[in-house]
């Protein structure tokens, strides 16, 4: 993600939760704005540790931007942390 910009945002997610290897696919989120982002593909997926809680970082973007999203899973939260413009 190029030209990115931190936003520290609390969003709503739209997310699958299954088995396999990637068991958790987040869809499609809003933001506080009321916008809704539609993914149309997920890149890195990894988990990373804040003090005791364990966020799972995804990097998606919806065709023309990049964002990454934090779920934390002890608070069960989702935030919008980046964004990022592919054609910036």
């Amino acid at each position: 993600m190029n030209d990115e910009l931190y936003v520290n945002e609390r969003i709503d997610v739209i997310a699958t939760f299954g088995a396999g290897l990637n068991p958790c696919r987040p869809l499609k989120f809003r933001r506080p704005n009321g916008r809704e982002i539609t993914i149309s593909e997920i890149g890195l997926r990894h988990p990373s540790v804040k003090g005791k809680r364990t966020l799972h970082i995804f990097d998606v973007t919806d065709g023309a931007a990049d964002y990454r999203l934090e779920f934390d899973s002890e608070r069960l939260t989702w935030h919008l942390t980046f964004e990022g413009d592919h054609y910036a």
